[in-house]
């Protein structure tokens, strides 16, 4: 009797689209994204309107911060029938308008303070491993900025924008750091190939030179004789008896 439920392999059937190479071959096929110069953080899109003979105009403003996390900020607006627009055209805006500053051990090296219309900031330099105590504009500003450690406190109006421009008005006022690179000493070689240590520079010492001692006059040894003892009174003679 023969078996009859054995199956035989089934085979796949490939199709043209197995065929196609992926999008992330680097042979040719698919598009790469081109890695951007900075980062946007977009702080809001707001309708404005604006009223003209014909009625009433409405339209989008966009406000974005950018920055290349190494110390360079810049801010922009832009307005526009689409928001998309908008924010292409504030952030051609915010790199017209680029703030450089000197980030020192991921913090600021002073304090700051700063006032902006009805806006008032204070920063402050955190230490490593703080993080980013800040809220609002202020935040989205230091973090595309890189700063990792800072300590700020915002006050006066609630406008983002406002905020926004006091942040870097603050920062502007930032003096300029010099690092100081510490000169390194050279190693030396002995004959048998092990290094030596650097040999220490002699130092010139002063020694203040010794006063010769003045020579004091001999004491004058002078033996003068005791005085001679005083006679005793000789005793008055008796008289003669008569």
């Amino acid at each position: 009797m023969v078996d009859t439920n054995t199956t035989a392999p089934t085979t796949q059937v490939k199709s043209q689209r197995d065929d196609r190479r992926p999008r992330d071959d680097k042979r040719g096929g698919g598009f790469k994204e081109v890695e951007k110069e900075f980062q946007e953080e977009l702080l809001g899109v707001d309708r404005v309107t604006r009223v003209t003979a014909g009625g009433r105009q409405l339209r989008f403003r966009a406000s974005v911060v950018i920055g290349n996390g190494k110390g360079t900020v810049g801010f922009g607006m832009g307005k526009a029938g689409e928001v998309v627009v908008a924010i292409e055209k504030a952030v051609r805006d915010a790199k017209k308008n680029l703030l450089s500053f000197n980030i020192v051990d991921g913090t600021i090296a002073h304090d700051l303070t700063a006032n902006y219309k009805a806006a008032n900031i204070f920063i402050h330099p955190a230490s490593k491993g703080t993080g980013l105590i800040a809220g609002g504009s202020a935040r989205k500003v230091f973090a595309v900025a890189g700063i990792k450690d800072i300590l700020a406190k915002q006050r006066g109006g609630n406008n983002p924008i406002t905020n926004a421009r006091v942040t870097m008005k603050a920062l502007a006022g930032l003096k300029k750091v010099t690092k100081v690179v510490p000169k390194a000493t050279p190693v030396t070689t002995s004959e048998e190939g092990k290094p030596e240590a650097p040999k220490a520079v002699p130092v010139a010492v002063e020694v203040a030179k010794e006063a010769p001692a003045k020579k004091t006059p001999a004491a004058k040894t002078t033996t003068k004789a005791a005085p001679a003892a005083k006679k005793a009174p000789a005793k008055p003679k008796a008289k003669k008896a008569e």
